[in-house]
């Protein structure tokens, strides 16, 4: 997963100049936003309701996910944080339930301390930057282009992002796995070959599920919610 200096160099800056940008956003905006996001995930995705869940705890003025989660579990939903465990290595994924008691992770993130290892059938992954294809820009540490190889069938992917975090392209490169869908407060959009597609939620929970079809997700049933 190495990167040519050049291309590093502009990510490391792109990066910063993203993440400053989202955390100058005024905390009304943010709510409305994330509000809006919310809305698209709960009217486009109801497939998700049937799966195990990967979110991330909000950090630098994400988007937080949290409510949305919540709500999924109540539906029947399995939820579960990405935890590093070590550099190069795919992300594990503990299950997270309100309540549970957290320890620091890497980077000072919160993690649940000791729950379950799932495996995700849907991801709601957060982008620094989200371009034209469907690339993501992350913070850097590649963890969930390596987690997405190792997985097999790949989870449902949906990048997060508001939309000032738009870029033209992340320039990905092979390692960089594309997401399936993106979603802003402005609405769906699906990949498609050569670039993202607007849709509404109802063509969105229908390719989704035909996404999930085709992949044979989620791989088992997956109980009841603590």
């Amino acid at each position: 997963m190495s990167l040519s200096p050049e291309l590093a160099q502009w990510r490391k800056a792109e990066r910063a100049a993203l993440i400053a940008r989202r955390q100058a956003a005024s905390a009304s905006d943010h709510a409305v936003w994330t509000g809006r996001i919310s809305d698209h995930l709960r009217a486009g995705f109801p497939a998700l309701e049937r799966l195990v869940v990967g979110f991330c705890w909000p950090y630098k003025g994400e988007y937080d996910a949290r409510t949305v989660v919540r709500e999924l579990r109540r539906r029947g939903a399995r939820a579960a944080l990405p935890v590093v465990v070590g550099k190069g290595l795919p992300l594990q994924f503990r299950e997270w339930w309100p309540g549970v008691v957290m320890v620091n992770g890497v980077y000072d993130v919160l993690v649940p301390d000791g729950t379950a290892l799932l495996v995700p059938d849907a991801l709601l992954i957060p982008a620094v930057g989200v371009g034209g294809r469907g690339d993501r820009l992350g913070y850097g540490g590649g963890f969930f282009d390596r987690t997405l190889a190792a997985l097999s069938p790949r989870p449902l992917t949906l990048a997060l992002a508001f939309e000032l975090s738009r870029i033209e392209t992340s320039d990905p490169q092979p390692h960089d796995i594309l997401m399936d869908f993106v979603v802003t407060e402005a609405g769906i959009e699906a990949a498609v070959p050569g670039g993202l597609e607007a849709v509404d939620a109802a063509e969105a929970a229908r390719r989704a599920e035909a996404l999930l079809q085709h992949r044979g997700l989620p791989r088992a049933p997956i109980g009841k919610s603590i």
